[in-house]
């Protein structure tokens, strides 16, 4: 029987067994809605303030901070557009070249509308250079959106630093730390950050369920109006087996986050160096500072898209930087922002391994490799 190996934990995660187990009773007994004042309600309303309180927990924030969305996209889109509503006045909006398209797409929009958008540059390893946040700031930025790390390379950004120019200038800083939360340490006071967007199932929770952590005294817009829920901030009945399932799942990574890292280390090397010793030709992309597990590899003279199929007809999952249409092959905006060169960024694949990874795995994905570019 062909052994499957999953190596995209970067597009999303195995949900945790036990957030499925804690999930389970409020789909199936204390189904109550959690806005409602009869008894029947209060277990499900507790279990979502509980659940608030294990996320701020998690991420040093206060339980009121935290607001409850459908996921990273929307949490995105509402830190951006509700932003940019709070004020009559067309303020400007930094971010960068490789953000998510749940960034870049939520500023297209707003750009629409009369709202100066500025994109800074990153170097060669994925990472925005503080000295360009301060060169371009202004008095007139409303907000700066910088990812905590990026999901095609990993790359993590110096957002403490970012931040403090922002707040010099008297702009809010949000950051996209989808990829982040769960995976490395994040503590919102010591990053600085107003806002910071975090989607559960890239920690292993379930889909279509996510949060948006918002300091005091952080203008914004409410995004979704009609009832209210999440303090009249983002109206509809509470997903609260979801939110349970999100705040067990992160409070059980959190807990672990260094043995994960030092598993995914070790995982990390034997990949690299065996596919150095099986005198594969390959170069890495982004920064030695980036998301445990998470690797750019490129092949020069393959086809990304090539070997993703060709590893997936292997039972290997992994992702690619490059997408084929019909009439040509679209390079990602990130492998094109760090100015990679075309011959290596169409060779370019992407394997996020993550905790349930084994060396097994990586000795299987070598092998399937090396028969696939002999």
């Amino acid at each position: 029987m062909k052994r499957f190996i999953y190596a995209d934990n970067a597009a999303t995660t195995q949900l945790d067994i036990d957030a499925f187990e804690a999930m389970k009773p409020y789909l199936l007994k204390e189904y109550g809605n959690a806005s409602q004042s009869y008894s029947f309600a209060r277990i499900a309303k507790k279990a979502l303030e509980n659940s608030r309180k294990i996320i701020a927990q998690c991420i040093g924030a206060e339980p009121e901070e935290i607001f409850f969305t459908s996921g990273g996209t929307e949490s995105n889109n509402w830190a951006i557009k509700g932003t940019a509503f709070s004020t009559s006045t067309q303020h400007a909006f930094i971010t960068s070249t490789i953000e998510h398209h749940a960034i870049l797409r939520p500023c297209a929009d707003i750009k629409k509308m009369g709202y100066p958008i500025l994109y800074l540059p990153v170097d060669s390893t994925g990472t925005v250079d503080i000295e360009t946040l301060s060169e371009h700031i202004t008095s007139n930025c409303c907000m700066v959106s910088i990812m905590t790390a990026n999901n095609e390379i990993g790359s993590i950004q110096n957002i403490s630093a970012l931040a403090a120019i922002a707040h010099y200038y008297g702009a809010i800083f949000h950051t996209d730390a989808v990829q982040a939360v769960g995976h490395i340490e994040i503590d919102v006071n010591s990053l600085h950050v107003d806002m910071l967007s975090a989607s559960a199932h890239k920690f292993n929770g379930p889909k279509g369920v996510g949060f948006l952590y918002i300091r005091k005294n952080t203008p914004l817009v409410p995004f979704v109006s009609g009832g209210g829920q999440e303090h009249y901030m983002r109206a509809g009945t509470e997903n609260v087996a979801s939110i349970v399932g999100m705040a067990t799942a992160l409070n059980k990574n959190v807990a672990t986050i260094k043995d994960t890292a030092e598993h995914l280390a070790l995982l990390e090397n034997r990949l690299l160096t065996r596919l150095s010793g099986a005198n594969i030709r390959f170069s890495r992309n982004g920064s030695d500072a980036h998301i445990p597990g998470n690797l750019s590899l490129s092949f020069p003279g393959y086809s990304g898209e090539a070997l993703m199929h060709r590893l997936d007809l292997m039972g290997i999952c992994v992702s690619t930087g490059s997408a084929c249409n019909n009439k040509e092959t679209q390079i990602s905006h990130v492998l094109q922002a760090i100015s990679l060169e075309p011959l290596l960024a169409k060779g370019t694949i992407r394997l996020s391994l993550g905790k349930n990874n084994s060396e097994t795995d990586i000795d299987m994905i070598v092998e399937a490799l090396q028969r696939i570019l002999k």
